[in-house]
């Protein structure tokens, strides 16, 4: 479906691109706030990405899925964005010894507060633990697409994937403390 969008963009007609915002707007700005890590920030650096991809979408050669391409958008204008920030990222240490919550604990809290506490605990992951998780978890990506959007190797991504999940526990272990 992307690629007969693609073409009617190319052909001129600008009105077909809102398909590619309704569909990837809430992803970009997840995959985004993983990276600058305020929703804020995230929205605008994705109105950045649609403005970017919009003018470059001539040279999308279809040898890859559009999302793919655009996301790759996203995370290098997150990724810029983040430097001209200059801010400091949290950067968590993990303790392996530290035991991992107790799921039960999880699985007792409300939806809206499980989704909360599942991003505040991707705001202390480094940025590339959040980016990895949201990839595979939330747009169900695999080990090869994700390692083509974000041009790492797809072994890199596999030890990166687990070093997110042993973190991310660790991160909920952490919220759950200091909610109780």
């Amino acid at each position: 479906m992307d690629d007969i969008y693609v073409k009617k963009v190319c052909a001129g007609d600008t009105e077909a691109f809102r398909y590619f915002v309704e569909q990837y707007k809430t992803l970009s700005i997840s995959l985004a706030v993983s990276v600058v890590k305020d929703e804020f920030i995230a929205e605008e650096v994705v109105q950045d990405a649609f403005v970017n991809a919009f003018r470059a979408i001539k040279s999308f050669k279809f040898k890859s899925k559009f999302s793919s391409w655009f996301y790759r958008i996203v995370l290098n204008e997150s990724f810029m964005r983040l430097k001209k920030m200059k801010s400091e990222i949290v950067d968590f240490r993990q303790n392996y010894d530290e035991q991992i919550a107790d799921e039960s604990e999880i699985l007792a809290l409300q939806q809206d507060e499980q989704t909360q506490l599942i991003n505040e605990a991707l705001k202390l992951l480094p940025v590339r633990e959040s980016l990895i998780l949201r990839l595979f978890y939330l747009q169900e990506e695999s080990i090869k697409e994700i390692a083509s959007i974000t041009g790492w190797s797809e072994s890199n991504v596999k030890v990166t994937l687990h070093r997110a999940r042993k973190n991310m526990h660790t991160a909920i272990n952490q919220s759950i403390k200091m909610i109780n």
